[in-house]
């Protein structure tokens, strides 16, 4: 997979140059490339943003360095066409099933908003599709940018154990169970005898009630 993030702060993506998307990145898994907005604006100033029409607080990132980087971007792998995607808390939210769609995919391209967002005019003629990570603003989306990419990254064949990816929160529709390990008793808590039970049928069980139970305690919501 490729995913192409346009960004003004490339500066920000270090957490993806570490851990999980780093091993991805050097075993081949995925590839992570970096766009500096400004260098599609006009020169001499590079200007990205300007005020909004209609009066208002904020500026709006322009249209034109906008369409002049999501054409070059697009153009770099033409046989590869990517989804385009910009980050905004008006957008469908991320969930583990988006984001296992979004992993079948040969490539994204991340658009990462600021300010007061970008001109409508890019939304309805080259953005796909709108992802928000909460019902909260940020102060970019550069932040929801690296949530996606992680949630994505990890789920890409090879990256981590299947098995893993297949039993953790949301991949069955409910929460994880609990997790325990070293050592038995601590501070006067001990593990739950049937972990240490050595009967599999007995622990698949147990995991199973255990995660209902804290999918109903904790996200009831998932249930319904």
């Amino acid at each position: 997979m490729r995913i192409d993030i346009l960004t003004l702060f490339p500066e920000m993506f270090a957490p993806l140059y570490s851990s999980i998307p780093a091993r991805a990145q050097t075993a081949g898994k995925v590839q992570i490339e970096l766009h500096n907005l400004r260098d599609y604006a006009a020169a001499p100033h590079h200007q990205v943003d300007d005020t909004p029409f209609g009066g208002g607080p904020g500026m709006v990132l322009k249209p034109e360095p906008l369409a002049a980087a999501l054409q070059s971007i697009q153009d770099e792998e033409k046989d590869k066409p990517a989804r385009v995607i910009y980050l905004s808390p008006q957008g469908i939210p991320l969930t583990q099933r988006l984001a296992e769609e979004l992993s079948q995919l040969p490539r994204l391209l991340l658009v990462c908003g600021h300010y007061e967002g970008i001109d409508e005019r890019i939304i309805d003629k080259y953005i796909d599709m709108e992802v928000s990570i909460g019902d909260y603003v940020l102060s970019n989306g550069e932040l929801g940018a690296m949530v996606l990419s992680d949630a994505v990254i990890r789920l890409l064949d090879g990256v981590i154990a299947s098995d893993s990816a297949a039993q953790e929160s949301f991949s069955t529709g409910i929460l994880d169970h609990p997790h325990y390990t070293k050592p038995a008793i601590f501070e006067g808590m001990a593990v739950p005898e049937v972990l240490l039970s050595g009967n599999h049928k007995h622990i698949e069980a147990w995991r199973q009630e255990q995660a209902l139970a804290a999918t109903k305690r904790k996200r009831p919501d998932l249930l319904q």
